[in-house]
């Protein structure tokens, strides 16, 4: 049986494509490689014949914004009904955090301040040196310490559904209110009455999919979540260092 949530995907790709960004993925430090989708215009691909097959990257040529996605999804899957009207006014940039998409690394931290150093190690290597950050949820966390460590990149921050940092107490009142023991019950949902719970905190409108889609965006996910699990590569934490 076909899934439905896996099948989309080359759709997906193409409309971002189509909206003007493309993957690209960079090397921060030997074990660490994070992706990009980045505007078109400054990745050129190497012609047929020539001896170098990396791509040359150029810096943009507007003003730049970062989408940093929640911890639901990945980037292209949280922005994507935003990517098309930015990329008129802006050089839209949308990473993907460590531990998603085909984002990795072997070290050991996990903590939102090494997700901010990582990123905004990857953005100057596209040479951007001023940007707008646009945060969701987890993601918000990590726009506030990129901020926080690195005041001359950031000339402005939007952030929905976030707060500066997970304390315990602010973790313990909200799981306990949503009827949960811990947050990787929460956020990483194993039966489809978690997963809706997950999206009911993640989302601000109540949307109504079939069980059957909500299945298949488990089955999906899976293979991340195990990629998450394993001892070089085990999830972010909430909390700081």
């Amino acid at each position: 049986m076909v899934n439905l949530v896996a099948a989309q995907t080359p759709l997906l790709h193409g409309l971002m494509k189509m909206a003007g960004v493309q993957p690209h993925r960079v090397e921060i430090e030997p074990g660490t490689v994070v992706n990009f989708w980045v505007p078109n215009e400054t990745v050129k691909k190497p012609k047929k014949g020539e001896k170098n097959k990396t791509p040359t990257l150029t810096k943009p040529n507007k003003p730049v914004i970062v989408l940093v996605h929640g911890f639901a999804a990945e980037g292209i899957v949280t922005w994507q009904f935003q990517v098309g009207a930015l990329t008129k006014k802006y050089s839209v940039y949308i990473p993907d955090l460590l531990f998603f998409g085909s984002s990795i690394t072997d070290k050991t931290d996990r903590s939102p301040t090494f997700q901010a150093e990582t990123l905004v190690k990857g953005l100057k290597k596209f040479g951007i040196e001023k940007c707008i950050v646009v945060g969701f949820s987890y993601g918000g966390m990590v726009a506030f310490k990129m901020a926080e460590l690195y005041p001359d990149l950031v000339q402005a921050m939007v952030i929905s559904g976030s707060i500066l940092a997970m304390t315990d107490s602010i973790s313990e009142a909200t799981l306990s209110e949503l009827g949960f023991k811990s947050s990787s019950e929460l956020l990483l949902p194993d039966s489809v009455k978690g997963l809706k719970t997950l999206l009911s905190v993640a989302t601000y409108k109540k949307l109504w999919f079939p069980n059957r889609l909500h299945k298949d965006y488990l089955e999906d996910s899976n293979h991340i979540y195990m990629h998450a699990h394993t001892p070089t590569h085990r999830g972010p934490k909430q909390d700081g260092r």
